[in-house]
């Protein structure tokens, strides 16, 4: 492209977004096929509707930027009070945010002293002592725990994502809306991220832990999903 062709991009890019970073500039430079797919994923990733209300959405992403400490992300502040979100939702949604990723203490607990302490049922006791925390009157305790399972998910934490799917499923399994809070991690962590909470979702399947609807069922019985296996070190 010419200097004024990559002028114009980014000054389109400016007026299209409201705002600039610097890799839009970066792509629209040398890259721009890879800037046209880039924001194409970024439409049908965050603006497409789908299963999750605006609010419901927004909500989410708001759990998930907290979570991975990425405060570049302030166009959902924006669109989470669009969508008609309050400052004492904020603020509780801080306080559900903390707690859940506080739960580790939970999952050792859990995973390494049972034994120690039979008692204390770790993964019973954490999603007690969270739902006693959740305030109906500012949020849906289905919400709650979407926006926690994407939380765990862009963390990597395995063991509080499976108690909030569990308590998802215990809550009416919106199997649809969950794939859609996952989903919303890929962009601030990466697809690794989603597809790892997947396959702890699709192994709850499998196991049994979880009974799924007769559509997501076609996906748990589906044989082979590990990826690719190299047939040989030599390539």
């Amino acid at each position: 492209m010419s200097i004024e062709e990559i002028r114009d991009r980014i000054e389109t890019l400016r007026q299209g977004r409201g705002f600039l970073l610097p890799h839009h500039g970066a792509m629209a430079t040398a890259a721009p096929d890879l800037q046209d797919g880039y924001f194409h994923m970024y439409r049908a990733l965050t603006q497409t509707p789908r299963h999750l209300t605006g609010f419901e959405r927004e909500t989410i992403w708001l759990a998930i930027l907290i979570a991975v400490k990425e405060g570049v992300g302030t166009h959902h502040v924006e669109l989470f009070f669009k969508e008609n979100g309050r400052q004492e939702q904020v603020d509780h949604l801080t306080a559900l945010t903390a707690f859940a990723m506080g739960s580790e203490a939970y999952a050792f607990m859990d995973k390494s002293w049972a034994g120690l302490f039979p008692k204390l049922k770790g993964e019973s006791a954490y999603l007690s002592a969270f739902d006693a925390l959740i305030e109906e009157g500012l949020f849906p305790r289905e919400l709650c725990h979407l926006a926690m399972a994407a939380l765990h998910a862009a963390q990597g934490r395995h063991w509080g994502l499976s108690a909030h799917i569990k308590a998802i499923y215990a809550a009416g399994r919106r199997e649809d809306a969950l794939v859609e809070a996952l989903s919303l991690i890929m962009w601030p962590t990466g697809v690794n991220h989603f597809l790892d909470a997947c396959g702890v979702w699709l192994d709850m399947m499998q196991s049994g832990i979880i009974e799924p609807s007769e559509r997501f069922r076609v996906w748990a019985e589906t044989p082979a999903q590990a990826g690719h296996t190299p047939a040989s070190p030599h390539y």
